[in-house]
């Protein structure tokens, strides 16, 4: 009987395994938050994934858990695993990706560089932290942000009052500095359940509006001292996380030469999708023989340049499908993925992947590919 893998949560990151899923000779089962949703096609349940009841009975059916995103509670995840359930990466690993400052103490305890950063409760201490760092600071709330949410830059520490009213007994912000960054990288890597670890090549990603919007791999100009840091801190980060799946480590380059820790992922991620046709091994099929135990596959990318642009928004009129004719078209080296989503400003709906040996040639494909989805 094929090794059956469970994918808690029904997004676009479910929907790209069932492919590999096939190919690899693994049966995907997912529990989806909705129906509809863009893993509808291998949704074999719709629940909570926070209820503990629903996760359950949806793990009784499968031989290893792992996820499409990092918000399951600790809770549930502790329970599957006293239940004897397989789960990849576990509770242990995803506290770090589930809490920042956990993550931010974690860091600090392994050696790993990153920017300055605290824990605040009172406007007193994030005004103490502002000065201390020439007068700003990124606030970010702990738990639950992504693409740009939870995330704010503040100049004086009245600008965080409402987040610092909205604090229990117990909770913080957290605070960084503001990293004088040249560029945005990400680095990934895959560990086995086994221990195997594989590195991808670090790429560059390029945010607007707190969201990925491009993905150049490998990252342009990179020393060699960069890509050897980036590789070492990433299967630091597995390792000393223990971490089983994907992980992506996203990277700040800056001006004086540091290359710091942002944030983590433990699961495929966007900074990854030029894999899936860049690279012998995309990122999918990674994480499915990663959380499965099966033996790692090579990262070796399969031309010169691989350039990932996003689909944002969708089409204001129409749908996603009816431009896909004129897109294949105009560009038939580019390879369009879309995610079963409804339009909707800033919402990522799809990507376009294109490769070659000319980077300026493989960005103009890619963008102009994209836009046929405006």
């Amino acid at each position: 009987m094929a090794l059956r893998v469970g994918v808690i949560g029904g997004g676009q990151l479910a929907r790209m395994m069932i492919a590999p899923a096939v190919e690899l000779g693994l049966e995907l089962r997912v529990l989806a938050e909705a129906d509809g949703m863009s893993a509808a096609l291998a949704a074999t349940a719709v629940g909570d994934y926070r209820d503990l009841d629903v996760v359950r009975d949806f793990a009784q059916g499968v031989d290893v858990i792992t996820f499409d995103h990092e918000h399951v509670p600790q809770d549930v995840l502790r329970a599957l695993v006293a239940d004897g359930i397989a789960v990849h990466p576990g509770p242990d690993a995803l506290q770090f990706a589930q809490d920042k400052l956990v993550m931010r103490a974690k860091l600090a305890d392994l050696g790993v560089p990153q920017p300055d950063w605290a824990a605040v409760r009172t406007r007193a201490e994030l005004q103490e932290f502002l000065d201390a760092h020439h007068g700003a600071g990124v606030v970010k709330t702990p738990r639950g942000g992504y693409d740009g949410k939870g995330v704010r830059v503040v100049r004086a520490a009245a600008e965080a009052d409402d987040w610092l009213d909205a604090l229990v007994d117990g909770d913080a912000l957290l605070v960084e500095e503001l990293v004088p960054f040249v560029r945005e990288l990400a680095q990934q890597v895959a560990r086995r359940v086994s221990g195997e670890i594989v590195a991808y090549p670090v790429v560059e990603t390029v945010q607007r509006d707190g969201v990925c919007a491009e993905v150049i791999a490998p990252a342009p100009a990179a020393s060699d001292r960069l890509v050897r840091v980036a590789e070492d801190i990433g299967r630091s980060i597995a390792e000393g996380l223990q971490v089983t799946g994907m992980l992506a480590v996203e990277l700040f380059e800056t001006d004086d030469d540091r290359i710091l820790v942002n944030e983590l992922a433990m699961r495929p991620h966007n900074s990854g999708h030029w894999s899936q046709d860049g690279a012998v091994t995309g990122q999918f099929e990674q994480h499915l023989r990663a959380v499965a135990d099966l033996p790692l596959g090579t990262t070796t990318p399969r031309a010169a340049w691989s350039v990932m642009v996003n689909i944002l928004g969708g089409p204001a009129e129409g749908t996603m499908g009816e431009r896909f004719g004129a897109a294949m078209a105009e560009h038939p080296s580019a390879k369009i993925h879309t995610y079963g989503k409804d339009p909707r400003p800033g919402r990522k709906v799809g990507h376009v992947n294109v490769s070659g040996d000319d980077l300026d040639d493989a960005v103009y494909v890619a963008r102009a590919a994209a836009v046929h989805f405006d």
